[in-house]
């Protein structure tokens, strides 16, 4: 990738002069984002499973940045890690965020962006032009601090970056061309079953009633802000909302724990529990994702593929992403798996036949 880096001189003036074709991207970890980093960059929260479909050619990388739906044109990226090698070398062993780095660069360049990387990286940006490095001195000096939810994740499939946090224009349908997974179908007309009684749907679902009553659904968990609780009025039915929009801005994790409670209390009485959003690809699938985390001990790839095999058109957003990626962390599943430490129930993914995992 030689030719392909850009002096600490080059983003200094590109930076004074407020360019606005410029993107930057922190490929580090959120730790380090948040202790310090570029003015003005997002950073890049990449767990190994999606970086991994990103390799493949599943995800366009384009859909991770903001810009026109049809492509970025002339506006130039920049991506940095803690000291990038001159130049990085694709055929190498990285480390994790020099992977994410050059897996970014490459991609990006075969997408036809302009795409560069940092030379020297941040440490050597930081030194030469501190004042253009946003620096939080408390999570500097304890970098374990979680990041908070205002700081910016680059995001996935139409997911907005500007002020507007509409559930419209948010939570695009896979079917829209929106950069999602290209193996990603047409949302059901059903809510469809993970687990016996948890069931993920969208807002169509939730204002069903024939389909609740045939369901047993009798708890619905709506992860809206605005959508109504259609049928909360007549009693038969257990609301719980979470105001949240699909964009980076958003602390979703914040609401996991009350999140989980509602759907064990729907388990524990046996009733059938709908979670659901607008579409059903992001801030449903987050929750749900989050419930089999905590209650079946699995790490965020094997609970991430569950759904998936379940519901092909899944397309959490990069920040929920990487809120689930902390959530693993706090639940010391890492990024192994482990085998539950409960008896567990999947659903075959052929047909809608249940099984019984028992680890004993």
């Amino acid at each position: 990738m030689e030719g392909f880096g850009r002096s600490t001189a080059w983003l200094q003036g590109e930076l004074s002069s407020r360019s606005p074709q410029l993107h930057i991207l922190d490929c580090r970890s959120r730790e380090l984002y948040e202790a310090s980093h570029v003015e003005r960059a997002l950073s890049v929260a990449l767990p190994g499973l999606l970086l991994r479909r990103l390799r493949k050619g599943n995800l366009s990388v384009l859909s991770l940045l903001p810009g026109a739906p049809q492509g970025l044109g002339a506006t130039t990226v920049l991506l940095y890690d803690e000291g990038t090698r001159e130049p990085p070398d694709p055929g190498a062993r990285e480390e994790e965020e020099e992977a994410v780095l050059v897996t970014l660069l490459q991609k990006l360049r075969e997408e036809g962006c302009p795409a560069y990387y940092l030379q020297g990286g941040f440490s050597k940006f930081q030194t030469e032009c501190p004042h253009l490095c946003e620096t939080n001195l408390e999570t500097a000096s304890a970098s374990r601090s979680p990041l908070p939810a205002a700081a910016p994740v680059v995001g996935l499939g139409g997911l907005s970056l500007s002020s507007d946090c509409s559930d419209a224009e948010s939570e695009p349908l896979s079917s829209s061309g929106g950069g999602v997974e290209s193996e990603g179908a047409s949302p059901p007309s059903f809510p469809v079953q993970i687990l016996p009684n948890l069931y993920l749907g969208s807002a169509r679902d939730s204002a069903n009633m024939d389909t609740l009553a045939r369901l047993g659904i009798r708890y619905i968990l709506n992860v809206t802000p605005n959508l109504p609780n259609i049928f909360e009025k007549n009693g038969d039915f257990h609301y719980k909302q979470i105001p949240i929009s699909d964009h980076w801005s958003q602390n979703l994790c914040q609401f996991f724990p009350e999140a989980i409670e509602f759907i064990d209390e729907a388990m524990s009485r046996n009733c059938g529990v709908l979670v659901h959003c607008l579409a059903g690809v992001s801030r449903s699938v987050t929750v749900t994702v989050a419930y089999l985390m905590q209650k079946l001990n699995l790490s965020l790839n094997d609970a991430y593929d569950l759904v998936k095999r379940k519901k092909s058109n899944i397309s959490p957003n990069f920040n929920f992403m990487g809120q689930l990626l902390d959530f693993e962390k706090s639940l010391g599943l890492g990024g192994g798996g482990r085998r539950p430490t409960q008896a567990a129930f999947f659903t075959s993914p052929t047909d809608d036949s249940v099984f019984k995992l028992d680890p004993t």
